[in-house]
């Protein structure tokens, strides 16, 4: 009898070609669009397009239409879904080869054990979007509860307003406080270094202004929640969903960071 093919197996050898392998290295660290993968990798823009297909159809790759140019697409990783199927190949082959599960539950606040010790200065990171009213101002509160004594952590936009109440009221449901946060000009972080600077909407990625010391530049391309028409319950699980998407990101956001304090 023929031994059927575990499931695990094709996402194995999704990765194993090496395009596709690296569009997987490059989108973990940012969402990037066709023409950016394309300067990146050197490649044919039909090429790359093949094979982002190819992660699409496995589900390893999402895509958005740019808020900013709606003839712009960006692709992002599914770090969790990937995180899924690695744990499912290992157990498959092992069940020593299965990691222990990563907690990505918004409710669960992680931080303020000194992680880099008393000589290593914390990790300055700044949010940016166009207001400064929802997506950056709930990035700001969960990578400071979550980050402890790794980060120093700011936000600001290129027009900034008001912080959203329904934001204020999503972060309370995760036990943050981001009540006491302002909105803030991006012009008042000009001339400071930052680790890292993160854009959170497509429109602010187009004016991200140049800081000093070369932090590293990071993507994530969200909708704007304060968008969504509707009811209050719609519009409060439209920030709902966007705050449990920034909590996904931002706790693999500090794995990576953790690793790079212990590289210094």
């Amino acid at each position: 009898m023929i031994a059927t093919v575990n499931p695990t197996l094709d996402f194995l050898k999704l990765l194993a070609h090496d395009v596709r392998w690296t569009l997987v290295v490059t989108l973990a660290e940012s969402d990037r669009r066709v023409q950016e993968l394309v300067e990146h990798l050197q490649k044919p823009q039909n090429l790359i397009s093949y094979h982002l297909r190819l992660l699409r159809e496995g589900q390893i790759v999402t895509e958005r239409r740019s808020s900013a140019d709606g003839r712009d697409v960006y692709y992002s990783l599914d770090l969790d879904y990937l995180r899924t199927l690695y744990r499912a190949s290992g157990q498959t082959l092992h069940p020593a080869l299965a990691c222990a599960p990563l907690t990505t539950d918004a409710t669960q606040p992680q931080g303020g054990d000194d992680e880099l010790g008393e000589e290593k200065r914390p990790f300055r990171v700044l949010f940016l979007c166009t207001h400064n009213s929802a997506r950056s101002q709930l990035a700001e509160g969960i990578l400071r509860a979550y980050g402890g004594d790794l980060v120093e952590v700011f936000s600001a936009g290129n027009e900034p307003d008001q912080i959203h109440p329904i934001a204020i009221r999503v972060a309370a449901a995760m036990q943050i406080d981001i009540s006491n946060q302002r909105s803030k000009h991006m012009a008042e972080f000009a001339g400071q270094s930052f680790d890292y600077v993160i854009t959170v909407c497509d429109r602010v990625r187009e004016v991200c202004p140049v800081f000093p010391g070369d932090p590293r530049q990071i993507h994530w391309s969200f909708p704007d929640p304060a968008a969504v028409a509707g009811s209050e319950d719609e519009q409060f699980q439209a920030f709902l969903q966007t705050a449990r998407e920034l909590s996904t990101r931002i706790h693999y956001l500090r794995l990576m960071m953790e690793r790079r304090a212990k590289e210094q």
